[in-house]
């Protein structure tokens, strides 16, 4: 059984949340990709998940979307290393890292504002572009 994961001193990922099971990796590796099972499929319930507040819960939803199975469990696979406890633990540190990205809250955009001096560039683009169109109208053809 797996150990829980954890991201800070408030929040775990508990042992019961998770699900790890081994399959054989893809792509080149010879004999070796052919014989083990060194791919790791972590499935997690982020309902079991301790410590995280509404916000941060739904940011968490929101950031692994695309990666929800069926059962709305979440789904990290790794097979990136040609040993399956690295692969489990790198995908032990994918879970760590998405669910402490989804405990900081998004920074508020703040509108900008053009600079004067970018303003009269943009106009003056605009006017030498409206001269070159115009120049390519026949003789006596004004608006």
């Amino acid at each position: 059984m797996a150990e829980a994961i954890v991201v800070t001193d408030t929040v775990r990922v508990p042992a019961r949340a998770l699900s790890v099971q081994a399959a054989r990796a893809s792509g080149p590796g010879g004999q070796n990709v052919n014989k083990v099972a060194t791919k790791i499929d972590l499935r997690v319930d982020l309902d079991a998940i301790e410590g995280l507040s509404m916000e941060a819960r739904a940011r968490l939803a929101a950031l692994a979307r695309n990666r929800l199975d069926a059962e709305g469990r979440l789904r990290v696979t790794s097979q990136a290393t040609r040993n399956q406890a690295r692969n489990l633990e790198a995908a032990r540190a994918k879970v760590r890292s998405l669910v402490a990205a989804a405990l900081r809250p998004p920074t508020p955009r703040r509108p900008s504002r053009p600079t004067p001096g970018a303003r009269e560039r943009r106009l003056a683009t605009k006017k030498h572009r409206a001269t070159i169109k115009r120049s390519r109208s026949r003789p006596g053809e004004t608006d």
